[in-house]
């Protein structure tokens, strides 16, 4: 079925991303994954060409555009190309709305500008050991004293953590009041009692920089706190959370019709038995019903799109993308593997590292199993 959800100057923009991608990020992955990070340079030469911060308003130097399809367009790219090291749709559409909606005026001119230059790179520090889709369960502490905030705690499993300039941290501000006694910090490079620990190692994904925060009495200034108001963190959280959960479901179905397409190629030219494995009928079989499967989930995706877009993308709508789409996407690339063969199996082939990088999908984000539940409670049992 025709997809119809682009416009001209979507497909536009595209072009310009898949250059860019071209040129600065494709011929350097490789050694990135090697270093176990993505040079700070690339954010900022991101930055030149307006891949960051589309809503952020035009005052600031964001385009000042609320449409979740150029997100969209720069996951598709990225995905097409296997370079899981940018940590750039985490900063565009799970961090924006942080920076965009919930900052003051002062907030704003003093972050912004460096958001969407590529020059401010951000994070979310909400994972704790002992934390992790249980956000109420959260240990760091921030306990204000004057101007400040005094911030005590640790994170781990943070993406972008080495490179982030601007941590947005999640702490109890009052032990005592539930999901109301949660705050959102923003903790900036250099604090003092700011620091990170190793580069965690990873089975995929191994250019993306994700650490360990911690924070030994951070005086983080009080004009650091993001809302009007503390104690609305938890209900922050949760508001932008179906975006972030769609941004991962655009993730899963690029990368699964990248793979599928590619195995298709794969299987045109791959000779056994003195005729091409994709000759076979269990070959087309399984080409079949993957095609099929990622073909539904396109559309459901793209209508989830639509909905954000039309500010009716529900929390239980975000879940359902969410889990099934990753849990296609592992499904589709561990099959794709398979008629791949022993050479599957070898780093040189793409498919190897879709494998790897694919398997935290249905992990971060919320898990497979927090999203069903989410979706079981909307029945009213």
């Amino acid at each position: 079925m025709q997809r119809d959800l682009f416009e001209e100057e979507h497909q536009l923009f595209r072009e310009t991303v898949r250059e860019f991608l071209a040129r600065e990020v494709a011929p350097h992955h490789d050694q990135w994954e090697k270093d176990g990070i993505v040079p700070r340079e690339v954010w900022k030469k991101a930055g030149e060409i307006g891949m960051f911060g589309f809503g952020v308003p035009e005052e600031y130097g964001g385009a000042g555009i609320t449409d979740f399809r150029y997100n969209a367009v720069i996951v598709e790219e990225v995905i097409g190309i296997g370079a899981s090291g940018l940590g750039y749709s985490l900063h565009n559409d799970v961090m924006a709305p942080y920076f965009v909606d919930l900052t003051n005026d002062e907030q704003k001119a003093r972050w912004l500008p460096g958001f969407v230059s590529g020059e401010l790179i951000t994070a979310v520090g909400m994972t704790e050991p002992g934390a992790g889709s249980d956000l109420q369960g959260i240990r760091t502490t921030a306990v204000r004293e004057g101007d400040h905030y005094v911030l005590n705690g640790q994170k781990t499993f943070i993406t972008n953590g080495i490179n982030s300039d601007l941590v947005v941290v999640v702490a109890k501000t009052d032990p005592t009041a539930g999901a109301r006694g949660t705050s959102l910090l923003v903790v900036e490079r250099g604090m003092e009692g700011f620091s990170r620990g190793r580069n965690l190692e990873k089975i995929g994904m191994h250019a993306q920089d994700t650490a360990e925060l911690f924070f030994d009495n951070v005086r983080v200034p009080a004009a650091n706190l993001l809302g009007a108001e503390e104690g609305q963190g938890f209900f922050q959280l949760m508001g932008n959370l179906p975006q972030e959960r769609l941004s991962i479901a655009v993730m899963a179905v690029a990368a699964a019709e990248t793979v599928l397409q590619a195995t298709i190629e794969y299987c045109k030219s791959r000779k056994a038995f003195g005729r091409s494995i994709g000759s076979f009928q269990n070959t087309r079989f399984v080409l079949a019903e993957l095609d099929t499967e990622v073909e539904i989930a396109r559309h459901y995706v793209d209508k989830c799109i639509r909905a954000l877009n039309a500010k009716e993308l529900t929390v239980v709508d975000a879940a359902k993308a969410k889990w099934w789409t990753t849990e296609l996407q592992t499904k589709v690339i561990d099959r794709c593997l398979q008629l791949h063969g022993g050479y599957g199996y070898m780093m040189e082939y793409p498919v190897a590292k879709a494998w790897v990088d694919s398997r935290v999908q249905t992990i971060y984000g919320g898990t497979t199993e927090i999203m069903k539940e989410i979706i079981g409670r909307s029945f009213g049992f």
